[in-house]
């Protein structure tokens, strides 16, 4: 392939635009930002699993201090109503009053008891509900943490898209004055040889692969014609004879 010299030297141009674009998609895909993210929506999400498991106990021990409560009130109800029947003296039957007596002071017994379930209940239901408290409260946290980090993410986005934006646009520029068929070669190798399509020839050396050629090397390079499209023939780039090639 045959391309005027100047139109070579304007690879180096579009490969130094490419090289610089390829920096600008790295640099965004590697934003510390994203591995915040990542650790805060991973936080965020645990904590929302906690704060329901947590109101779960909190319902479950709620309905457990009800029935409690209900099973006291209960007690207390049928402890009144005997009392009552015992006060009016309708009972006279001694066996009879003496059943009475030790129900009542057995259900007394009963009430005792039910009401320490409703204390241990009770505090029960406060540290669950310090512990919704406490989750609720960090997960708003963790809310603030993430869009926080989202924010700084997309600041940044914002600022690497402007410039390869304007990057794209200085290439359009370039490549628009380009040999098709020099474009497409160097289109193709860029994409083979990890991005890099054309490299300088520099002091004995290809820029693209760092190979240092001997003397016989250059010799067939500098006999080659100025508009002879070289290639590498170690990486198979594009190699590009400038005034500083020494050839």
């Amino acid at each position: 392939m045959n391309a005027a010299p100047a139109d070579q030297i304007r690879l180096l141009d579009l490969q130094a635009i490419d090289s610089k674009l390829d920096q600008l998609a790295h640099r965004r895909r590697s934003l510390p930002e994203h591995a915040e993210i990542d650790k805060a929506t991973a936080d965020h999400t645990a904590l929302k699993d906690l704060v329901v498991a947590a109101q779960a106990q909190q319902s479950d021990t709620a309905r457990e201090l009800t029935k409690a409560e209900q099973d006291v009130e209960q007690v207390r109800t049928r402890s009144a109503r005997n009392q009552q029947r015992l006060d009016s003296g309708a009972i006279t039957s001694p066996k009879d009053l003496e059943n009475l007596q030790h129900e009542i002071g057995s259900l007394a017994k009963r009430q005792g008891d039910l009401e320490e379930v409703v204390l241990d209940v009770m505090e029960r239901l406060e540290t669950a509900q310090n512990r919704v408290d406490e989750l609720t409260a960090r997960l708003e946290h963790s809310t603030v943490v993430l869009t926080e980090a989202e924010a700084r993410r997309d600041a940044a986005f914002a600022e690497i898209d402007a410039e390869a934006e304007k990057v794209r646009r200085d290439r359009e520029t370039v490549a628009a004055v380009l040999p098709a068929d020099l474009l497409k070669l160097y289109t193709k190798l860029r994409e083979q040889q990890g991005g890099v399509g054309a490299a300088r020839l520099y002091q004995r050396r290809c820029e693209g692969c760092r190979t240092e050629f001997s003397i016989t090397e250059l010799n067939a390079i500098k006999a080659e014609p100025a508009d002879k499209v070289v290639r590498c023939e170690n990486c198979s780039r594009i190699l590009v004879r400038t005034a500083e090639s020494g050839v």
